[in-house]
């Protein structure tokens, strides 16, 4: 069984350097919890310039989906680009993009034909998914909920209602969009409990948002995580979206699922909303699309996108390089990984509600597939967050050679490469054990 292994105290010596450099020279609103400077990585391995050894269960904000330089992957992307770098997608036609729309719209969810539009990232597919339900309805008003995170562009972070810091000082933003409550349940804020509570947090919409300040008929679409990301790995209860989609559809509103984290095969099917039996009208896609190379994509039905040449476009978006990379990325989901994904998983959540026995600051563990978030209290009566022990607890992991990462205020998540196995999942519980005794609690 691999272990981590730390040589130097952290950051080393090379690693001090290179975080003063760029200190220096790069901009301060880069989210940094902890001195890590890569080097090199392998599956769920990393080291870092001073040679430290450590098991990553970050896969780069869950992008890395085959792990780290999947040979399958790095080959793929050596052979395009021995052939062609960039022609933009946006003007010409190249094999990648047309093969990846058509193996993207036939996995989506639903029945019809279904369009791509690729773009860059996360917030691209966003903003591409926005503009398409306001060209395609007229509608312009939106939902969207707190938790949420959509992106940083303008429009994207319009619909995001995560954290204040992302939006400070960028008033005003996009118009017409009204923020409810997600379904919450460890946190109800409705002072509820399921399901009992008859999902009041979906009946509310039609029952007073729509009687007292929307008019449905001025709706263009509710955009919704089917799993939120990074408003704390929140998994809503079963019948959350389907009733909700029910209601979508009863006044021909959009349903734009963001699937951007949850996506890809991380939950154990290729797209979360499958686990709910929907098919949402618009998929926005990235992160793990492409094992690491920027890559973002908007699927729509084809009587969705009805959009003329001209009215969105991206010079970079569909790079034949990032397209390749795609292609074998689902291929290795395909071929096994999203079953390891729900395998794995299962284990990762069973081992941590069994440290949650022993220690009262985990409040609540939840997840699906490998996309598993651990929130952290300092009561769980009161459920009063613990967010400076979260930030403490995953500095302290980064020190025992765990890399981790947090979402919402006071949450852990536990987002592992794909390719994880049953050995690195024991390892990363042991540490994280390890971990809660260092940190006293």
């Amino acid at each position: 069984m691999r272990y981590p292994e730390i040589k130097t105290d952290l950051p080393g010596p090379q690693a001090s350097n290179l975080v003063q450099t760029d200190k220096t020279y790069v901009s301060p609103s880069y989210t940094r919890i902890y001195p890590l400077v890569v080097k090199e990585g392998q599956g769920l391995w990393i080291y870092d310039v001073d040679d430290n050894l450590f098991l990553d269960f970050t896969a780069g904000i869950a992008v890395c989906s085959t792990g780290h330089c999947h040979p399958k992957v790095v080959q793929a992307i050596k052979e395009q680009a021995e052939r062609l770098l960039h022609m933009s997608g946006t003007d010409f036609y190249y094999v990648p993009q047309i093969a990846l729309a058509e193996k993207l719209a036939s996995l989506a969810p639903g029945e019809g034909i279904k369009k791509v539009y690729f773009g860059n990232s996360g917030a691209e597919a966003v903003e591409a998914a926005f503009k398409l339900a306001r060209w395609h309805t007229r509608g312009e008003l939106n939902i969207a909920f707190f938790g949420a995170f959509h992106g940083r562009t303008m429009g994207a972070l319009s619909l995001t209602a995560s954290k204040t810091i992302q939006k400070k000082h960028y008033y005003p933003f996009v118009p017409g969009i009204t923020h409810i409550p997600y379904a919450y349940c460890y946190r109800c804020p409705y002072n509820l409990s399921y399901p009992q509570c008859g999902l009041e947090c979906v009946h509310w919409v039609e029952d007073t948002l729509f009687r007292t300040t929307m008019p449905p008929e001025e709706i263009a679409a509710i955009f919704v995580e089917p799993i939120q990301g990074e408003g704390g790995y929140i998994v809503p209860p079963p019948e959350f979206h389907r009733e909700l989609h029910e209601i979508a559809k009863k006044y021909n509103i959009l349903y734009v699922a963001d699937e951007v984290q949850s996506g890809m095969g991380r939950t154990g099917k290729m797209f979360s909303i499958e686990h709910y039996g929907v098919a949402p009208d618009i998929i926005a896609l990235a992160k793990g699309i492409a094992s690491g190379m920027p890559l973002g994509a908007m699927i729509a039905r084809e009587d969705i996108m009805t959009w003329e040449a001209g009215s969105h476009a991206s010079t970079f978006g569909g790079n034949p390089v990032s397209c390749q990379a795609a292609l074998a990325t689902i291929q290795l989901l395909e071929e096994g990984l999203m079953a390891n994904a729900q395998i794995q998983g299962e284990r990762l959540i069973k081992g941590l509600r069994e440290l949650q026995k022993s220690y009262e600051c985990m409040g609540d563990v939840r997840g699906l597939g490998l996309m598993v978030g651990v929130e952290l209290v300092k009561d769980r009566e009161t459920k009063e967050r613990a967010g400076e022990l979260r930030n403490k607890l995953i500095y302290e992991a980064f020190r025992k050679g765990l890399l981790l990462l947090g979402c919402g205020e006071n949450t852990v998540r536990f987002c592992p490469a794909l390719t994880v196995s049953e050995e690195e999942i024991d390892v990363c519980l042991s540490l994280f054990g390890d971990v809660l005794k260092a940190v006293g609690w």
